[in-house]
């Protein structure tokens, strides 16, 4: 699979490009390790279960980083990896395997249940307009090249234990500079464990216990066993990347201990105190009051959830490009209903400056035409929305920038239209989707009123209203509210849910 990119053109104001780097905690200009080019690496799921909407904000914001280099013009190489193998239920090296317990809670086959939850991902990554990387890495596949790396570091860096390799982070410069392990800023901490030399040292290769048989498993100089989560990335990152690469993404959690792990192989295995890739950044938690954000909790809030109580997943996505993504984001239904309705509105403003164009395309989407010319008053909307992308992915102020764009009826529509178009590129919210019309009607699964029935209160809404019949607009409005209709007034989409034939 090659490497994704856009054909939308760099902005003409190039604005310099400045990414947030964990590592040093600063703002720092993008200068990639190989000019004109942007590579990229994202720690993926484990796929034990299904991800939860929090998981997924960790995608949307690797997503719209790697539009934003495409935006920039950089050609991009963006790697995604899967773990089914290695990754414990502690990241601090402790518990049970995450997919060897699935397998057992679930009695089905490792394999089996690794391949599930991977479609489920994938579906959810199609869900929110998310890009394809250049590459899956999955880490079952990676297994010699491991042991080879393992080897490699093993007699200067690791130690035997009975439970397997473990690395010593004594042996490398600055360990947990990343998390600030050992100063006031530190944020976490790792329980000490018999038997290692040191409470961070952390598991390399985890041999199989005597008497005991894993789905997984593979033989190894240290035993047969299966290889350390921390392992996985390293190894993938560097042997489809290259090491240093540019930019290494993840969630905040990643920052306490799996990147730091990361960063002491990498170290290691370069025989040097590069940390593997240039940038290293982090998105914030998504915190959901209820406390239904953790998988061990049972039921927890899955993107599913949202499509079955109406809301269409694109209205997540721009949920979370309305915050910063190092801030955290709180997740409500009301504000998940509000996010819907400025994506509805959105949808209709590109809609209503393609009628201004009196151009449509046979599937019913805009057309930008690649040829138009923009004028000073749209170019500055474009540099604002690139100024705003290029101060580390300034989503909230770029979405503004937009809004106002499509809000302007005085300027030329298909130069409003183009430009609109290269915005949407970066934000992913499919506002050029010819079907947008279509698929953002989604009925809540537990809604039982008929598309039929709305038509027939909408027309009887709309005779209410040219007879200037108020009250009766309003008693009907709200009829549909309480079905789950929301009604849009002056809206020419007539945006409200309907059934699916």
């Amino acid at each position: 699979m090659g490497a994704v990119m856009t054909d939308a053109p760099a902005p003409a104001s190039g604005a310099t490009l400045r990414l947030f780097n964990s590592l040093t905690r600063s703002l720092e200009p993008f200068e990639p390790v190989h000019p004109g080019e942007a590579r990229v690496y994202s720690c993926g799921p484990t796929v034990y279960n299904y991800p939860h909407i929090g998981n997924m904000r960790a995608y949307v914001f690797a997503d719209t980083l790697g539009r934003t280099l495409s935006f920039k013009g950089y050609r991009l190489t963006h790697v995604i990896n899967i773990t089914d193998v290695g990754h414990l239920t502690d990241d601090a090296d402790a518990g049970e395997d995450k997919l060897e317990k699935a397998a057992a809670a679930q009695k089905q086959s490792i394999w089996d249940i690794a391949e599930h939850y991977k479609q489920a991902y994938w579906a959810d990554v199609r869900a929110l307009n998310i890009r394809q990387p250049a590459q899956w890495t999955v880490a079952t596949d990676y297994v010699p090249q491991m042991i080879a790396f393992a080897k490699d570091i093993a007699d200067r860096h690791c130690y035997e234990l009975e439970s397997g390799l473990y690395f010593d982070t004594s042996t490398v410069a600055d360990y947990g500079r990343l998390a600030r392990h050992g100063t006031d800023e530190g944020e976490s901490r790792i329980d000490p464990v018999e038997g290692k030399r040191h409470a961070a040292d952390f598991a390399i290769w985890r041999r199989t216990p005597p008497g005991e048989t894993r789905q997984m498993e593979w033989d190894s100089p240290w035993g047969r066993g299966a290889p350390g989560w921390h392992l996985e990335c390293s190894v993938m990152s560097g042997a489809v990347l290259g090491f240093p690469f540019d930019i290494h993404t993840g969630g905040i959690d990643h920052r306490e201990i799996h990147h730091p792990n990361e960063i002491a192989q990498n170290q290691a295995h370069s025989c040097s105190d590069h940390s593997g890739a240039r940038l290293w950044m982090h998105n914030n938690f998504l915190v959901e009051r209820s406390g239904k954000m953790s998988k061990s909790a049972g039921e927890f809030l899955r993107l599913q959830l949202l499509i079955d109580r109406g809301y269409h997943p694109l209205a997540y996505r721009l949920m979370c490009l309305q915050a910063h993504y190092r801030s955290e984001l709180e997740f409500s239904w009301e504000g998940l209903g509000a996010t819907f309705t400025r994506l509805k509105r959105l949808n209709s403003a590109v809609k209503n400056a393609q009628i201004r164009m009196h151009v449509q395309a046979p599937d019913g989407g805009p057309i930008p035409d690649e040829a138009v010319t923009l004028g000073p008053e749209v170019q500055q909307y474009l540099e604002r929305f690139d100024a705003a992308i290029s101060n580390d992915l300034n989503t909230a102020t770029a979405l503004v920038s937009l809004e106002e764009l499509l809000g302007n009826k005085k300027l030329d529509a298909r130069q409003v239209v183009r430009a609109a178009h290269q915005m949407n590129e970066v934000l992913g919210l499919g506002l050029f989707s010819g079907s947008a019309q279509r698929v953002l009607r989604i009925k809540p699964k537990a809604a039982t009123i008929s598309e039929e029935e709305i038509e027939a209160i909408l027309t009887r809404r709309k005779e209410a209203r040219a007879a200037k019949d108020f009250a009766t607009s309003d008693a009907l409005r709200d009829d549909l509210i309480a079905a789950g209709v929301e009604v849009m007034d002056g809206d020419p989409l007539a945006w409200d849910w309907r059934l699916e034939t």
